[in-house]
């Protein structure tokens, strides 16, 4: 299977399966538990229908959005995610090239691969820094204050993640930072020597935003250690207030999900949230961004952006979102995948895919320009 082959998210995912060793791919597709959430996430775009309009003039199609502070060519964003110099050996460097070229917003998480400082020198395309707040104050401090050095504008802190999720398919591989696989992991590595290839000839594996800061001592760092031991599951929300009282710029918060919350976040004064399960990865069982967006945007939708992520596969996924009122919606695993299959090239594709699916679904709903989406336009099940 070719990169020419790829038409639309499964194809992507069943690509990258071939290319990477399974400790690898794993990470990526895997959810918490028994991966209930993650499978929710995309099925429930399918309880709820598009109502489209006809004979509205649709000759063009106005794709802009404002959100957080940016102009963003697309009504999507590349959400932050970690490790992805593991997934490709050009990773973030690909990434966000690729969000540049189609001038839209890329994450850069606290466990990337590639320092935010690079990044933010190399493209002009807007930049978040997705944090996770440690039990070190002094640490966030640092790292904030490194962001701000780097350029960086928008601050997006993980708030649904104070403690690791239960990914039972990374404790059967063994998945470790550095590698400490089992015996049948290691095997995965060895019929996939490609990968290999790739990762020795590449610049050498790093965390950068937290290499500076942190001495891991030799000792092997597993994703699950760095979540239960280095993160403060004591943080409240008056940690959050001080952290964007520190930061001073746009704030958003990520992995809000209960009006309660989104109340809240605008009452402190934050700019935007991301209704987010963490893609399935932590709390399984728990509620889709999507089910809860109408209910949060008709609360505080008039006082901050409201973004969402989970599960969007299909450009008519997004238009559902941005119909109920979402400023813009986070892709995952859809350019993961397309990532790890063919580097830059991969991710560009899956973006001009997403836009063209986009383009041929606003004519068809009707509209000419996302403001034109509303809830009338859908029907509930």
């Amino acid at each position: 299977m070719g990169l020419d082959q790829c038409l639309n998210f499964d194809d992507f995912q069943k690509l990258a399966r071939q290319r990477l060793p399974s400790p690898i791919y794993n990470y990526i597709a895997g959810g918490a538990d028994d991966e209930v959430t993650l499978r929710q996430n995309t099925e429930s775009f399918a309880s709820v229908d598009l109502v489209p309009n006809v004979l509205r003039g649709v000759e063009t199609v106005d794709l802009t959005t404002n959100v957080l502070g940016q102009r963003l060519a697309l009504p999507i964003y590349l959400s932050p995610t970690a490790l992805q110099r593991l997934f490709h050996h050009k990773g973030e460097y690909a990434t966000a090239a690729a969000a540049e070229k189609f001038g839209t917003m890329f994450g850069c998480s606290s466990l990337g691969t590639v320092s935010m400082e690079e990044l933010a020198k190399k493209h002009k395309t807007p930049q978040v820094y997705q944090f996770y707040f440690h039990k070190d104050r002094g640490l966030n401090t640092a790292m904030m204050q490194k962001a701000k050095e780097s350029g960086i504008n928008v601050m997006m802190l993980t708030v649904d993640s104070i403690t690791g999720g239960n990914r039972e398919r990374d404790l059967r591989t063994g998945f470790t930072i550095p590698f400490r696989l089992t015996a049948a992991g290691l095997a995965q590595f060895a019929i996939k020597p490609r990968w290999g290839i790739d990762y020795v000839r590449s610049e050498k594996f790093s965390l950068p935003q937290l290499d500076s800061h942190i001495k891991m001592k030799g000792n092997t760092l597993t994703i699950g250690r760095y979540f239960t031991e280095m993160l403060d599951p004591s943080m409240t929300w008056d940690d959050v207030e001080a952290m964007k009282e520190e930061w001073g710029g746009t704030f958003c918060l990520k992995g809000i999900m209960s009006v309660a919350d989104a109340r809240r976040a605008a009452d402190i004064g934050c700019h935007g949230i991301v209704l987010s399960n963490h893609g399935g990865r932590q709390l399984d069982g728990s509620r889709t961004g999507f089910d809860q967006l109408d209910e949060i945007v008709q609360t505080v939708g008039e006082r901050l952006d409201v973004l969402v992520d989970g599960g969007f596969r299909r450009g008519t996924h997004v238009l559902k979102a941005l119909a109920l009122g979402a400023k813009a919606v986070g892709l995952g695993r859809y350019y993961l995948f397309a990532l790890a299959a063919a580097g830059q090239q991969g991710v560009e594709r899956a973006l001009a895919q997403m836009k063209a699916e986009l383009e041929r679904d606003m004519r068809l709903m009707g509209c000419t320009k996302i403001s034109e989406l509303n809830r009338d336009m859908l029907r509930f099940r």
